[in-house]
């Protein structure tokens, strides 16, 4: 070795993202499917909840609020990369932290692939707008489909290597044109009523709507499409697993959880409002059997072809916002798992020059690209989303159990809490995540395996049990290994990893 020289510190993650990047991560990870898209083909998916989406919608948000101040609450004592994992692994067990953030990961890089497949068709309504018909068919096509949503994935893959400065400058400003351009069908769903709908309908297909029709209410059925409609709510938990590059990560990770749950709630509810108010749900659920439906795409039908396609525009912008944060979020999972030696440590490595997990952001690129795919074959994404729905709900009863034990199992670490520092109050939000989040878990795991199907791949049940158990085999393989190798593991799991 010469003499003078001065090895270099290993790279690593940056606190670089401030709260509005923050917000906009778990408000972008929120905007998308969820509410242009969600809201109508539920009426496929769950047939029957007719009229009543709106008040399943407002249902629904119950049990996510307290899993996203669940989230808030852990964040603030344990604010590292790898969000519910770090919780539930420093407050229950390694194992169970895994679990929970394995189906995490494997539930939102699927909806990746999900969002990047349902992309094209805001784009083949873009085409139709313009009248560009022949287009729009392409866009229909499987293999253009399918090759144009894996060049929108791989490109925020790369946007999300380049590291958080070059994220945050891509994500912001497309956060604000989403809201006003979001904001636009809200205004327009409120101007107009289902008589002027209606005959825009005749003048332009020939068809004839029944108005006033009403919808039988069913608890059953409105559980379930509550079930499905919780969806639209997973995202906050996005801020959390960027802990290791906030900014004042104490103060604003719950704050940023508390920004984008109660923003995006207000607006889903004023969203779906003003179409369903523009366009009878029976006109909807007759479209949902027979094309993907989306928002923007009913709402054409009376506006000029410019402002569809501003309208279908914001709705391509909110799709493709959800990729860079979402993409963030499952990546950072992973490198936590590495870093605390419980997945191959070799996929922890941070680009020297972007200081970003660059190997977890590829693997978890190739997992969505799967995602897409199985969209495909699938012919129907609302697979993808069930995958997802059982996932979190999962992973949010586990946090929610986290707050429970944390103080009990670490308390040092539970001093560090800063939010609802009285245990009672914690304890009373813990609890009534558990039983509401439990509830639709149960709910929505009935309705896939009473589901009449043409193979057993096609329940959203089977295919998460079996990817657990892959999770499991993984996890007590490298355990294994640490323990051979003389690794205290209990001294591992009983502090926060490093910054």
């Amino acid at each position: 070795m010469s003499e003078g020289f001065v090895s270099q510190p290993s790279p690593k993650l940056t606190r670089g993202l401030g709260l509005v990047g923050l917000a906009a991560t778990g408000i972008c990870s929120m905007l998308g499917a969820g509410i242009y898209v969600v809201p109508f083909m539920i009426q496929r998916n769950v047939p029957g909840i007719g009229e009543h989406v709106l008040a399943a919608y407002l249902f629904a948000s119950v049990p996510a609020i307290f899993a996203a101040i669940a989230y808030a609450i852990l964040a603030s004592a344990m604010p590292r990369a790898g969000g519910s994992y770090i919780y539930a692994s420093r407050s229950l067990s390694p194992y169970l932290g895994f679990i929970a953030s394995f189906a995490q990961w494997f539930g939102l890089s699927i909806a990746i692939g999900v969002v990047s497949y349902v992309l094209i068709t805001f784009l083949r309504d873009i085409a139709s707008s313009l009248g560009w018909d022949d287009l729009a068919i392409m866009l229909d096509t499987g293999w253009v489909r399918v090759s144009l949503a894996l060049v929108f994935l791989w490109t925020f893959v790369y946007v999300n290597i380049r590291g958080v400065k070059l994220y945050e400058k891509t994500l912001v400003p497309m956060m604000f044109l989403m809201f006003l351009l979001g904001g636009i069908v809200i205004v327009a769903g409120f101007l107009i009523d289902q008589q002027e709908f209606a005959e825009a309908v005749l003048i332009q297909e020939g068809t004839e709507l029944e108005l006033g029709v009403s919808s039988p209410f069913d608890f059953r059925i409105f559980l379930a499409a509550a079930a499905v409609l919780f969806s639209s709510f997973i995202g906050f938990d996005s801020i959390a697993q960027a802990g290791g590059e906030a900014k004042n990560p104490g103060r604003s990770l719950p704050l940023a959880i508390i920004i984008s749950i109660s923003s995006v709630g207000l607006f889903y509810f004023f969203f779906t409002a003003a179409i369903y108010h523009a366009v009878p749900w029976n006109y909807i659920a007759e479209r949902s059997l027979i094309q993907d439906v989306t928002a923007p795409g009913l709402l054409s039908y009376l506006l000029s072809p410019g402002w569809a396609v501003a309208i279908i525009g914001g709705a391509a912008i909110a799709l493709i916002n959800d990729l860079p944060a979402m993409l963030l979020a499952v990546s950072r999972l992973m490198y936590a798992w590495a870093e605390d030696g419980i997945f191959p440590k070799a996929v922890s490595r941070i680009h020297t020059r972007f200081n970003t997990p660059y190997l977890t952001i590829v693997l978890s690129g190739v997992m969505a690209s799967i995602g897409i795919l199985g969209s495909h074959f699938a012919g129907d994404f609302f697979l993808g989303i069930d995958i997802l729905v059982t996932s979190m709900l999962v992973n949010f009863i586990l946090v929610c159990l986290s707050v429970l034990f944390l103080p009990i199992k670490n308390p040092s670490i539970a001093s560090n809490i800063k939010l609802f520092r009285k245990q009672a109050y914690r304890l009373l939000i813990a609890i009534l995540g558990v039983i509401t989040l439990t509830v639709f878990l149960i709910i929505h795991i009935a309705k896939d395996m009473s589901a009449s199907l043409s193979g057993w791949y096609f329940h959203s049940t089977y295919i998460w049990l079996i990817v657990m158990a892959i999770a499991s085999l993984i996890f007590f393989k490298e355990v294994s290994k640490l323990r051979n190798s003389g690794v205290a593991m209990t001294e591992i799991f009983s502090k926060l990893p490093p910054e």
